[in-house]
């Protein structure tokens, strides 16, 4: 998987990493139990800081996305925890986005084509 950061993003660097995994995790593009890079081989590949990296890391560990220890690293977790709710945080976001969606016309059918896109 290949990690791509926009340096002119408002999004800080280590969500954007976190993210972007998230979203590796869920297209099956990164599988259960699959290594990650190490939090220096990461940083290194992307040009950034390793405690960006680390940081990132620690997220993802606590969302329980992840599993480390520091003889096999970084892993994508085998059970993903499925409490089937959505964060209060992510409610807001998404509420952002239908409200941009709403302002730029796009329809309720569109929207909901994309979210059947992104679901898959």
């Amino acid at each position: 998987m290949i990690i791509r950061i926009d340096e002119y993003s408002d999004v800080p660097i280590y969500m954007q990493i976190r993210n972007q995994i998230v979203m590796g995790i869920s297209s099956g593009e990164l599988k259960a139990g699959e290594q990650l890079p190490t939090v220096r081989a990461l940083a290194m590949e992307i040009g950034i800081n390793t405690m960006t990296v680390s940081k990132t890391y620690q997220i993802l560990k606590s969302e329980g996305y992840i599993m480390t220890d520091r003889k096999n690293g970084a892993r994508v977790r085998q059970q993903i925890e499925q409490t089937g709710v959505i964060s209060e945080e992510n409610k807001k976001e998404l509420r952002r986005i239908v409200s941009e969606a709403r302002i730029s016309g796009v329809s309720k059918t569109e929207l909901r084509k994309l979210i059947d896109e992104y679901y898959g």
